[in-house]
């Protein structure tokens, strides 16, 4: 997202001040897939804040994300019932995997893992979501299942 493409989302809040900070960070989020540096900068501008002021805000919320999200987009979820039914395998499992830690994406941008506390799916736990898709009780061997599935709907799209 460009800078220009800001404009229409801060003209929504011409006169506002850092009470409005969140709903424009979530709008430029949701717009883009996350915040990029320009935007940060641009949203300092216009509140009349230092882009300091707009990363600590952003960094305290773990719904921000400062990288564009893989085409594939996965959450794991690490609340209690999760952690006991070793979600945190399960997370290992996908960071070595995929050579990458919580919040970043990967080199072909095909991946993207996060971490989410809790995805109130807790009878079906451990749960792991990709592009919004649920999927429950996930093992390490079904994560790679689910990954490998995901490459090969890709590789049928590059050859249609």
């Amino acid at each position: 997202m460009t800078t220009e493409n800001l404009e229409p989302i801060l003209q929504k809040y011409p006169r506002a001040s850092r009470d409005i900070l969140i709903p424009i960070l979530q709008e430029v989020q949701h717009a883009n897939g996350f915040l990029s540096r320009d935007a940060v900068i641009r949203i300092g501008r216009h509140l009349s804040l230092p882009a300091s002021k707009i990363y600590g805000v952003a960094t305290f919320y773990n719904q921000f994300r400062f990288q564009a999200p893989g085409m594939y987009h996965i959450q794991v979820c690490r609340g209690t019932a999760c952690h006991v039914k070793g979600s945190a395998r399960l997370l290992e499992t996908l960071m070595r995997t995929l050579k990458i830690e919580p919040g970043r994406t990967t080199r072909d941008r095909l991946f993207s893992l996060e971490t989410v506390a809790c995805m109130g799916a807790c009878a079906l736990s451990p749960v792991m979501c990709i592009n919004g898709k649920f999927h429950a009780k996930v093992s390490s061997a079904k994560a790679l299942k689910l990954l490998e599935a995901c490459r090969l709907q890709e590789a049928r799209i590059a050859t249609a």
